[in-house]
């Protein structure tokens, strides 16, 4: 049974580089199962026996790549500082910065959210639970420093900031998938800015 599972461990990690690499290569709706199978090594029944769709395949993708992303954040949360505004600016200058180093793989999350079918084992942009816990911390802190007030709908702020960090994808999709980090932080910022207006203590 150990080498069983070795083997079938093996097989789901060249799965999800061979997906990893083909969806930012040449976009989710142009990447098969097929395709996968060929670039990873294997037969077409090996990724249909780990994975259940190429949906499923996605979101083991995006969930591997962005648990090195909250590896960096559980380093660097501690050291952010200024206001609530410049703290939540600075989460997303992290993100664009490290996801327009593969933006097709990006855009194909964000494009997942609006399937209507969502599979059972999939998790689309938007449902990120880790990123849901840090924008809700700092909004807490912000309440507690006497920046936001007390009776802001935390979950509505949270879902317009996280509506506007992947509507600034747009840039990256009308350029080809050509990410501008910088371009798209200092939009975010402008949004932010106008959100925390709504936020502040009246």
């Amino acid at each position: 049974m150990g080498v069983r599972d070795d083997q079938k461990q093996a097989t789901r990690e060249k799965v999800l580089e061979a997906a990893r690499d083909l969806f930012n290569d040449v976009g989710y709706e142009e990447t098969t199962i097929r395709a996968i199978a060929e670039r990873a090594g294997v037969s077409v029944g090996s990724v249909f026996t780990t994975f259940a769709s190429k949906a499923e395949v996605l979101s083991h993708v995006m969930e591997h790549r962005l648990a090195d992303l909250y590896m960096e954040f559980d380093r660097v949360l501690p050291y952010l500082r200024g206001s609530t505004a410049d703290r939540l600016c600075s989460i997303f200058a992290i993100h664009y910065e490290f996801e327009t180093r593969r933006v097709k793989l990006f855009l194909a999350h964000i494009a997942a959210s609006y399937s209507p079918s969502v599979d059972p084992g999939v998790t689309p942009y938007g449902r990120n639970e880790r990123l849901t816990d840090m924008l809700r911390d700092v909004l807490a802190e912000g309440v507690t420093r006497g920046e936001v007030r007390v009776d802001l709908d935390q979950q509505l702020a949270i879902e317009l900031l996280k509506a506007a960090y992947a509507w600034n994808y747009r840039m990256a999709a009308l350029s080809g998938g050509k990410g501008d980090a910088l371009a798209m932080s200092a939009a975010m910022e402008r949004q932010i800015m106008a959100i925390a207006d709504g936020w502040r203590p009246r």
